[in-house]
């Protein structure tokens, strides 16, 4: 296994954890006020990390500066809040489940736009993956109003999209610059996007009040550092260092941590079929990796 498929690998476990404590702080805190504040946090935390482990500011053409931070609106200002809604909607368990149409979206984009094809091996293992994925989705009662469900299920489907257009925009820029830094310009451009969507759609002063609400503030806190920071870092670091079509797959292993975090910590129910799921997507991965 090399190095990108190690951090594709850990990003996926990362951002498991941190769906969990996203869920329970999305219980108080509205989808897009939780949104600004992590990646706002991310976007400080980095100003030190950059100082002590980057060099200066690369030298970017103008085209891949704006391809990076059109990157970041779309991965973060958009496709976070598409999530962050869906999460709530219908919870972490389903939310897991459609996102596995993201290695699907990110191998066609793949194959499109960076020339990238998977050898027969690494097939049977999306294959595997894919397969785990969709078999933990089937026979599940929802427990919720029809719309509901639809429009979580739309929402977060739109997520993947455009976090999957996001990378497709940005990897060959992730190869041949300074990793940290274009990590930090995609989450400013993000982040100014939500100050932006905050402003034009009239919701400054309810995401300030929900800010002076009472919250369970430490979890919010590392949940915002789980995701926005270490998560984000790992996820754009596998894509740096392995192909976007096979750190995507692995990257599906994120449903299946959640899944099982979800049983452990939010009481979702765990079936035999999602156990059979779970094995056959760890079976797939092991197949991606060889």
């Amino acid at each position: 296994m090399g190095i990108g498929e190690g951090f594709a690998l850990a990003s996926a476990l990362v951002w498991a954890m941190a769906v969990i404590l996203l869920k329970r702080s999305g219980d108080t805190m509205g989808p897009f006020a939780l949104n600004l504040f992590k990646h706002s946090l991310a976007v400080l935390l980095l100003i030190p990390t950059i100082w002590f482990c980057a060099g200066p500011f690369p030298r970017m053409e103008t085209t891949e500066l704006w391809l990076t931070m059109i990157s970041g609106f779309l991965g973060i200002a958009l496709a976070d809040y598409c999530y962050l809604t869906a999460l709530n909607l219908i919870g972490a368990g389903r939310t897991g489940i459609v996102s596995s149409l993201y290695s699907p979206c990110m191998i066609v984009l793949s194959y499109l736009f960076l020339d990238e094809r998977l050898s027969l091996v690494q097939m049977g293992g999306f294959a595997a993956v894919m397969g785990g994925v969709l078999l933990v989705s089937r026979g599940s009662d929802t427990g919720m109003p029809p719309g509901q469900l639809r429009r979580g299920v739309a929402l977060a489907a739109l997520a993947v999209v455009l976090m999957a257009l996001g990378i497709v925009m940005v990897k060959r820029i992730l190869e041949t610059h300074d990793f940290l830094w274009v990590v930090e310009i995609r989450l400013v451009a993000g982040t100014a996007g939500l100050l932006l969507m905050m402003i034009l759609s009239g919701r400054t002063r309810r995401v300030l009040a929900q800010y002076r609400e009472p919250h369970h503030w430490g979890q919010v806190i590392t949940a915002s550092v789980f995701s926005a920071y270490f998560a984000t870092m790992l996820w754009l670091a596998g894509y740096k260092y392995a192909m976007a079509s096979v750190a995507s797959v692995l990257n599906e292993t994120a449903g299946i941590f959640i899944l099982i975090m979800a049983t452990l910590f939010l009481r979702e129910v765990m079936t035999l079929r999602k156990a059979g799921g779970v094995a056959l997507t760890f079976f797939g991965v092991v197949l991606m990796v060889l």
